[in-house]
Formats: structure tokens, sequence, C-alpha cells
């Protein structure tokens, strides 16, 4: 299974693409680190990427996760990663959407057309009804990815997650099924 654009291709993620995303995770730790939980060292090893990707093929199959790299369709190199994650099923059927795109590759369009791919796989593949996502003010680039891809601002929550250490504030963005269809 794959979504692409004319620039990207979305895949779920495979074992073989460890070492890849373990490479682009360093290189892009410094940039990453500002937006990102801290992770046990283990987490930026060749095993601690092979877990994580274990764990999302798991999530995947199960329909509780689903994780995506990005890839260049260019180069075939990935360049990125999104997740839709929380899956709720039942009365709310929703899942929280996050993502991250190399430095290099920023400006681009490249995080928009993975978060729309992601949306259309969530909205109609998976039958979710709404995905949200939750940014630190702050991070002007990732609510700018939001807002092209049509999800409303619902609030702030306070504290929200604990970001490199640090109880963060966070905006709630949301988009349903049936403002993706219109």
């Amino acid at each position: 299974m794959s979504l692409h654009t004319d620039e990207i291709l979305l895949r779920p993620l495979q074992q073989q693409d460890a070492a890849e995303l373990l490479e682009l995770r360093l290189r892009n730790h410094d940039f990453l680190q500002p937006f990102e939980p801290i992770r046990p060292a283990s987490f930026l090893t060749l095993p601690g990427q092979q877990e994580q990707i274990s764990q999302a093929q798991n999530d995947f199959e199960h329909g509780t996760a689903y994780a995506f790299g990005v890839f260049s369709r260019e180069s075939g190199k990935m360049i990125g990663r999104v997740a839709l994650s929380n899956v709720a099923r039942g009365a709310w059927q929703n899942a929280t959407i996050g993502y991250f795109m190399d430095q290099a590759c920023n400006g681009k369009g490249y995080t928009t057309s993975a978060v729309n791919l992601a949306l259309r796989f969530a909205l109609t593949d998976a039958g979710l009804h709404r995905v949200q996502a939750a940014v630190m003010p702050r991070n002007q680039a990732s609510i700018r990815v939001l807002e092209k891809n049509r999800f409303r601002q619902e609030g702030l929550s306070l504290r929200y997650l604990q970001i490199n250490g640090v109880w963060e504030d966070h905006l709630i963005f949301a988009l349903t099924a049936e403002e993706w269809s219109q």
C-alpha cells in the first residue's frame, strides 16, 4: 500500500527502513528536539528504530495507529514520517496526527502534502471521522501545515504534553470527514 503525489510517496514503515529512519533522526536531532519528548538513549540506535518499526507494524495491523515513511519520489530517500496515533473507535472514531520532515526539505510543501495524504487515508481507508493535532503555539511552520490542510483551531490546552522536558501548552486543531469532503 502506498499513497503519493508527484513529489512524495507515503508507505507503511518496514524493517528495511530502520537504518534510513535512524540516519534521518540523527541528522535532524538538534532541529527536532525542541518539538519532541526526551527519549531514552536507546531510541536513537538501530535496535531502537527497529523496535519502533515493529511496534508501528503491529499497530497498523491492529488498526490502533498508522505510521508512514515519507519518501522523495525523485531520489527514493526517506525524508520524513507522518503518523496517525491514539486511534479511538466506537463513538469517537478519532486519531491524532504527528509528523516531521527533514530540515533540508522544509519549505517545499512536502509536509503539507504528506499530511494531506495521511488525512485521505484516515478519513477514507481507515474509516475515521476526525483527526486532531496538538501544536505548540510557537511552532508556526506546523500550524501553517495544518491550516493549509483545512484544520480548524479548537482551543488551547495548558501544559498538554511534556516536550523536551517541559510541560508545554498546545493549540488543538481538528478536521472531520464532513469538512474533508467539502
